[in-house]
């Protein structure tokens, strides 16, 4: 899984180093492994003879009409291939949005899979997006519609309401990801100026009386159905009044196309409706991969390789470089005191850390988090740790994160690297870069943010 494993193992200076990496390495694959769409959604979902079981719902195949399928997300591919190997040609028709950089990953022949783009959507993400709402505004009585969601749905499935144009909707997106602002908050915008978001999808599908469900891989913390891609199928607990005051909070209002300033005013003013605040019964969202599984997996991981082992949290927030130190300060106690854990030990949390741009460089959240950890681990022998997106892709970058251990920042200044000035331009992955220490595993079709783990030996 881990591409440049052999190489990132190489680069340690001293034995104990080595054993850290080998070790690290080795629990980031098993963690990413153990929330595999396709695992999860054969763990869900299964067909005994003509009944369809989907965690505790039943459904007979001979009294169902049709079964559509629609959905979006990083690991949608995925999922959408392991949904067809189960159900095969029960599905009557289905639309998926994908990254385009993995359309030849997956074959499906009843679910069209629709190539868009993520950070950033593009058109062709608006047009599966209304492919999808044209299929399921088909649906009714006695038809069931299976939603696949997963983490980067949000762009992915991109639907502009209104006037808003594609182009204005990228560059409130490009503005609301380089100001810090936290994924909820993104994604209260991001439904207040779409047709499709929080709970609209739903709203089309299941107005007929058709049967919803929707399988998601959360990629938010604490799971909230109404985060994760923007909650097309949840309902929605914000309102336009909170997203105005999230654009005003990060000075981004003032500058905003008129087209979008007119909607999310004309929606406090009560002139266009609010997303939908509930869901009709015949709607129901089921949680089939999340962050704290992957936590879970890499601590029995760990322990089968004899490390002690502690999951920290499975929720963790706050700014990049900050979440770095604060590792860092954990390896100090742990080399010092024995605290939390004696070693061998390995220190676990997931979870989504954000980035206040304030440079012009290359990087992300994982990268930015190990780079501060360097600075604080200097020389401090027997210790490794690295931050993941457990998706494969860090930021706008073709890495999923940094590795670094003791001899980091010496094999740095050997090449004339400053962290100091790399923090300060957000340019992690060019240092990392320089000293061959980034992580790439290539898109791994699943979402469930980042990992993030201390080995200390």
């Amino acid at each position: 899984m881990i591409k440049n494993k052999a190489d990132l193992i190489k680069n340690a200076h001293t034995e104990k180093d080595k054993r850290c990496r080998e070790t690290l390495l080795d629990i980031v694959e098993k963690a990413i492994y153990s929330v595999d769409p396709k695992n999860a959604i054969q763990k869900y979902v299964r067909l005994e003879t003509d009944t369809l079981h989907i965690d505790k719902l039943k459904f007979d195949l001979k009294k169902l009409k049709r079964v559509f399928v629609v959905g979006g997300g990083k690991a949608s591919g995925a999922m959408a291939e392991a949904l067809e190997t189960i159900l095969g040609d029960k599905i009557t028709a289905g639309e998926i949005n994908i990254l385009r950089e993995t359309k030849t990953h997956f074959h499906t022949h009843h679910i069209n899979l629709n190539a868009a783009d993520h950070p950033v959507p593009s058109i062709d993400g608006v047009l599966g997006a209304k492919k999808m709402l044209k299929l399921v505004n088909q649906a009714e009585k006695g038809d069931l519609v299976i939603a696949l969601i997963s983490g980067g749905g949000s762009a992915l499935m991109p639907f502009p309401a209104g006037e808003i144009s594609l182009e204005e909707k990228q560059e409130i997106t490009k503005g609301l990801l380089k100001s810090g602002a936290t994924i909820h908050e993104i994604n209260t915008v991001r439904k207040h100026i779409s047709a499709f978001k929080g709970g609209q999808l739903a709203k089309h599908a299941c107005k007929n009386g058709a049967t919803l469900i929707s399988l998601i891989l959360s990629d938010v913390v604490g799971d909230p159905l109404d985060s994760i891609a923007s909650g097309p199928t949840a309902p929605d607990e914000t309102y336009y009044k909170d997203a105005v005051e999230i654009l005003r909070r990060y000075k981004l209002w003032d500058n905003l196309p008129e087209t979008i300033k007119k909607r999310l005013n004309e929606g406090i003013a009560q002139k266009i409706p609010e997303t939908p605040k509930e869901m009709p019964p015949s709607c129901h969202n089921i949680i089939i991969g999340s962050n704290f599984i992957a936590c879970t997996a890499a601590k029995h991981r760990a322990e089968k390789l004899g490390i002690n082992s502690i999951i920290l949290t499975s929720s963790l927030e706050g700014e990049a470089r900050h979440i770095g130190t604060a590792f860092a300060a954990i390896a100090k106690e742990i080399h010092a005191h024995g605290h939390p854990l004696p070693k061998p030990c390995a220190i676990i949390a997931g979870g989504e850390t954000t980035v206040t741009v304030t440079g012009t460089g290359k990087g992300g959240r994982s990268q930015e988090v190990s780079l501060g950890a360097a600075i604080k681990i200097d020389k401090l022998e027997g210790t490794a740790f690295a931050s993941i997106g457990t998706d494969g892709i860090d930021g706008p970058t073709d890495a999923a994160g940094a590795l670094i251990d003791s001899s980091t920042l010496s094999r740095a200044r050997e090449l004339g690297l400053n962290p100091l000035k790399s923090l300060e331009h957000n340019d992690a992955y060019h240092f990392f870069q320089e000293i061959s220490d980034l992580v790439f595993t290539g898109p791994t079709g699943t979402n469930v943010m980042d990992l993030l783990i201390l080995v200390c030996i």
